[in-house]
């Protein structure tokens, strides 16, 4: 089973306990960092893109790379590791990338469970105008460690769950951790460039045939659940599970919810 992660976010934002429930389900279980992220290779050549000038003006980005090539990195991994077929479970960002190697690589997949993530369609509701800020703010400028990791902290606390609160001081030392193994916002810019550039992949889930879940949380401020909804409705025979009071993130509360929902996804490939 191979975890893709979203924005950002280092392969440790899949907690322990979660990978631990899927392994007491039978599964092999694979996190990695991203291109430009954690301790995976970094494209400080290519410089940082303009984001923030590309969404105020309407002007397209230019990218050194896509979510098509963040895919094709998902599927070098398996090729690396020699495993001939995975299933895919993709976060936000990272649901995006799951979905187009299920698209474009049907024979490497043997299900796919799309959480917390859109097709990308232009008409689909934004997020909120706080969910904006904690995505798109500048950095503090002090850039002192306990400064940066307080502003990350506030970031997260923006998109969290309200019925499944997380713990502050568990937080806090996941943030601090991150921080010590990885630190590197230019990364972040670049990732979410690919992520603006990719486009509206509804052309793509419809060629999908691989077994399917969408998980999405009811409160999600930075990806609406009507994304979810839009993803679900584009896939063949694809199953929505809306969870009420999730927002954008994976509760502890949540680990056994999410675990028994992929796995039964898992186990329709079987058949």
């Amino acid at each position: 089973m191979l975890l893709i992660m979203g924005l950002g976010a280092q392969l440790s934002r899949w907690n322990r306990e979660f990978c631990d429930a899927l392994v007491e389900r039978g599964f092999r279980v694979l996190r990695f960092d991203n291109r430009d992220c954690g301790l995976s290779s970094k494209f400080d050549e290519a410089g940082v893109p303009n984001v923030g000038q590309a969404l105020r003006t309407g002007k397209p980005l230019s990218v050194p790379y896509t979510l098509a090539d963040m895919a094709a990195d998902s599927v070098a991994l398996l090729d690396a590791l020699a495993i001939e077929k995975a299933h895919l479970v993709g976060a936000s960002m990272g649901g995006a990338i799951a979905q187009i190697v299920a698209a474009q690589y049907p024979q490497r997949t043997l299900s796919l469970t799309s959480i917390m993530s859109t097709s990308s369609h232009p008409d689909l509701p934004p997020p909120t105008a706080e969910a904006s800020q904690a995505l798109l703010a500048p950095l503090p400028a002090t850039r002192d460690k306990e400064t940066l990791i307080e502003d990350a902290l506030k970031r997260q606390l923006a998109v969290a769950s309200p019925d499944y609160p997380s713990c502050p001081q568990r937080l806090r030392e996941v943030l601090v951790d991150e921080h010590e193994r990885g630190f590197y916002p230019r990364g972040v810019a670049r990732q979410l460039a690919a992520f603006l550039a990719s486009g509206d992949r509804r052309a793509l889930l419809r060629t999908i045939s691989a077994p399917t879940l969408v998980l999405h949380g009811s409160e999600d401020p930075l990806i609406p659940v009507a994304c979810g909804r839009d993803v679900a409705a584009h896939i063949a025979g694809a199953k929505l599970q809306v969870i009420e009071g999730m927002a954008h993130d994976l509760p502890l509360a949540l680990t056994e919810v999410f675990a028994d929902a992929i796995a039964a996804i898992a186990r329709l490939s079987e058949h």
